[in-house]
Order: structure tokens, then C-alpha cells, then sequence
């Protein structure tokens, strides 16, 4: 009986392993120039909301688009993050780097997540730039939704409220200015991208994790809904978008997360 009944469990683990797909962080495809991505986009159907140099840095140059099916599952309260995806061309990587909406929607849609409308953004993707190579950076499918980078870290749901009042999308436009790299109406929320070129911004962060290469995730995004502006909480999305960050990686930015917060919280004053 004993042997019947471990047989049993180790067959339920195998299956368990084998049920849980990794989904990939970033998918790679042949470097292709600026101008040819913005093309590529264009031809298959996807809408140009804004670019960037990430990192005031050339060679990481980052394109934001949406489509109608992206806004339509991001229009709900506390999903408009999810209305974007991007592509990062990179010269010094020479490879274009492509946030997998399979990964990222499951990850900003939570129990709203669609999986055919992440796949089929997922094969535009293919028919617009040709074979995509899965990063090493990957959760398991099962582990997206709730995910957290270990006991006590926040969750996405964990938002921190930077701004609460009126004339939010005023104050923000007129402090960021030239850092808005998108804006755009989700819902009856407003979406926006922002660069954060200051001394501790994305171009000190990102050098101390040696997280250049996958920095597609940026610009970070700040969503106005009603009387309140929040963004993702810096240890939850910083963690997400590096699912092999290392406990001393992590700690070696741990005053990033607060840096993320007092840069937002100014852009409201």
C-alpha cells in the first residue's frame, strides 16, 4: 500500500512539473534599426505611443506601443499598466529585446489575463520581426500571477499612491515635461511613461545590477485614476522584471524603491 501510494504522489509531482510552462521575461529577435521596428509596428497593425533613449543612453533606444486589444483588457480599475508593451533596440547588444506580453499581461492583468489575446500579440510579434528566442529571465506560468520576490515583499496589487487630489495629469505634465515619453487614455484612466534621468535613476539602477540588457521594462509608468496617481511598487516591479535578481543584487539597489517613490512623488508637486 505504501509503495501504491508513493507511486501516486510522485506521479502527481511529475505531472505538476510538467503542467508548469516557464514563460519567458523577454523574447529576442535579429536586430533590425529604429526606423525598421517603427515599420514593423506599424505593418502589423501595433500603434507607436512613444520612445526613448533608456538610460540617456543611444544604444538602449526603447519604442512603447499598444493595440486596440491591449486597451480594451487593460481598461478595468487598476489595469491600465497593461496597456503597453515595448521593444528595445540594442545597439550594443545588436538584438532587438521585446517584453513578452504572455508574461507581462499575466503579470499587470492578474485574474483579468486573457491567454489568446497575449498569444496573438505574441505571434504579431513573430510575424513582425521573424523567430523570437525566450530569455533566460522566466517564471513558471503558475507563479506569474501572484508573484513576489520572497516573504514580506509587496505583491501587484502593493501600488504606492504618489500623488491623491485634483489636477493631477496637470502637475505631472508640467513637472516632467520633456521626461513624458507616452500618454495615453486607458479606461478612465490616463497612462503615462516617464524617464527618470537623475542621479539615482534608471541609468545608476540598471548599471548596478548589470541589468542594461534586459531593460525593455522601462520607462517606468505612473497611472492616474480618479483623484489618486500610483505606480507599481518598485520592489515588486524591479523583482518582476529581473526574476533572477539575487538577494545581494537587490540589496545592492535597496535604496532605489525609495528613490522610484520621492522621483514621482516630486513630479506631482
Amino acid at each position: 500500500m505504501k509503495k501504491i501510494l508513493l507511486g501516486s504522489v510522485m506521479a502527481a509531482l511529475l505531472t505538476t512539473t510538467v503542467m508548469a510552462d516557464k514563460i519567458s521575461t523577454y523574447e529576442y529577435a535579429a536586430f533590425k534599426s529604429v526606423d525598421d521596428v517603427k515599420s514593423a509596428l506599424h505593418d502589423n497593425g501595433l500603434t507607436i505611443v512613444g520612445e526613448y533613449d533608456a538610460m540617456q543612453n543611444p544604444d538602449y533606444h526603447i519604442i512603447a506601443y499598444t493595440n486596440q486589444s491591449l486597451q480594451n483588457d487593460a481598461s478595468k480599475e487598476d489595469r491600465a499598466f497593461a496597456a503597453v508593451q515595448k521593444v528595445m533596440v540594442s545597439k550594443a547588444d545588436k538584438q532587438l529585446v521585446l517584453t513578452n506580453p504572455e508574461y507581462f499581461l499575466h503579470a499587470f492583468l492578474q485574474d483579468d489575463y486573457k491567454a489568446e489575446d497575449a498569444k496573438n500579440l505574441n505571434a504579431t510579434l513573430a510575424n513582425a520581426f521573424g523567430k523570437l528566442e525566450a530569455s533566460k529571465d522566466a517564471l513558471d506560468d503558475d507563479d506569474i500571477e501572484g508573484y513576489h520576490f520572497m516573504m514580506g515583499m509587496p505583491y501587484y496589487e502593493d501600488m504606492i499612491e504618489v500623488a491623491e487630489g485634483k489636477d493631477l495629469a496637470a502637475k505631472l505634465e508640467k513637472n516632467a515635461a520633456e521626461n513624458i515619453v507616452f500618454k495615453m487614455q486607458v479606461g478612465d484612466a490616463m497612462l503615462y511613461g516617464v524617464a527618470m534621468p537623475t542621479e539615482k535613476g534608471e541609468k545608476y539602477y540598471l548599471a548596478e545590477i548589470k541589468g542594461e540588457k534586459n531593460a525593455a521594462f522601462l520607462p517606468y509608468m505612473v497611472m492616474i485614476e480618479g483623484d489618486e496617481a500610483k505606480i507599481l511598487h518598485p520592489k515588486y516591479y524591479l523583482a518582476i522584471a529581473y526574476p533572477q535578481l539575487s538577494m545581494g543584487e537587490f540589496m545592492s539597489i535597496s535604496g532605489t524603491p525609495g528613490d522610484i517613490e520621492e522621483y514621482f512623488n516630486t513630479l506631482f508637486k
